[in-house]
């Protein structure tokens, strides 16, 4: 009697390319770890900016691929909590936290750990019910751009870390703050650069051109940061023309 061969059970698989991306983002956010503590401090910033360009990357290859995968959706939030949650804060604690008095320094970091993670939960669970216009609060990626920005700025020009803990205790609290807030902010999800745009875009472009070529660090972090305030001070001004009209 012959027997036919028993087919073997399909193991599920994953899609390659767009999980390699997402390591990468993952491996750039350990990196700025170890340097850190190197005290490499810019490096390690640098890092996390490579970081989110491999997050905004992987998301559009599998699009383009059409290799999305519910596997692929945990593991860039796992990877967004370590590239854009521990990492900064471990990084901005070794860089001017650890020298506050107290613990201050690591409950502000912490502070910062919890927003992130608790931002990606968030939209995690509302990814499919919210505007896509819109992001309600600070998306992880902007919170650590405005954070590793000012330690990029602060090392490339020379600041005493320790002078300035109290202002770096209140951005990297702000920033864990404002991810945890329910502020709207601009997605830019439907920004087509086949779209006509205002004349005056072009010298608003050639100016913050010319300040990159200037002061790279500087110009990143001025506009993370106008964006960061963006949302707060759009708020602001629609409570002040309500109470103008009421």
């Amino acid at each position: 009697m012959v027997h036919e061969p028993l087919e073997r059970p399909r193991g599920k698989a994953i899609y390659l390319l767009p999980n390699l991306i997402t390591t990468a983002a993952l491996f750039s956010g350990f990196y700025a770890i170890i340097a850190a503590t190197h005290g490499k401090f810019e490096q390690a910033a640098m890092a996390v900016f490579l970081a989110m360009v491999f997050d905004g990357l992987d998301g559009r290859v599998a699009r383009l691929t059409h290799t999305q995968s519910a596997f692929g959706v945990q593991y860039d939030s796992l990877s967004d909590v370590i590239a854009f949650g521990v990492a900064p804060a471990v990084v901005v604690y070794l860089w001017a936290l650890s020298g506050i008095e107290g613990r201050w320094g690591w409950v502000g970091a912490f502070v910062y750990v919890a927003g992130a993670a608790l931002r990606l939960a968030r939209f995690n669970v509302q990814v499919d019910t919210t505007d896509k216009s819109v992001f309600i609060g600070l998306a992880s990626p902007a919170a650590a751009a405005l954070v590793m920005g000012m330690v990029w700025v602060g090392v490339e020009n020379a600041w005493e870390a320790s002078s300035h803990a109290g202002w770096v205790w209140l951005v990297t609290v702000g920033a864990g703050l404002l991810m945890v807030s329910s502020l709207p902010y601009a997605s830019f999800k439907g920004f087509d650069l086949r779209r006509r745009v205002s004349y005056l875009s072009v010298p608003l472009i050639l100016i913050v051109f010319a300040l990159a070529m200037r002061d790279f660090a500087l110009t990143l972090w001025g506009i993370f940061l106008v964006y960061a305030l963006s949302a707060p001070a759009y708020v602001l001004y629609r409570r002040v023309v309500r109470l103008a009209r009421s």
